[in-house]
């Protein structure tokens, strides 16, 4: 994860706006290296959808099962 990201993931943290979180952890997790890396993402972004009604709920929680990671 470039330090930009990481940067804008703690400030989205500290504002504790979410729907930036759902967007940097999607992001993140695109640009992770592996498997397991990028799931560990999308986990997140999936949680802060869930917890903020965001549209993008279904998509992440359909790319989490497409990973074996939910059902």
């Amino acid at each position: 994860m470039s330090d930009t990201l990481d940067a804008r993931m703690i400030a989205a943290h500290e504002a504790g706006d979410k729907p930036a979180l759902v967007r940097l952890y999607s992001q993140a997790a695109d640009e992770a290296n592996d498997v397991d890396a990028s799931c560990f993402y999308l986990t997140h972004a999936y949680i802060f959808a869930l917890d903020s009604g965001s549209p993008e709920t279904e998509t992440l929680q359909a790319r989490l099962i497409a990973q074996g990671r939910e059902n």
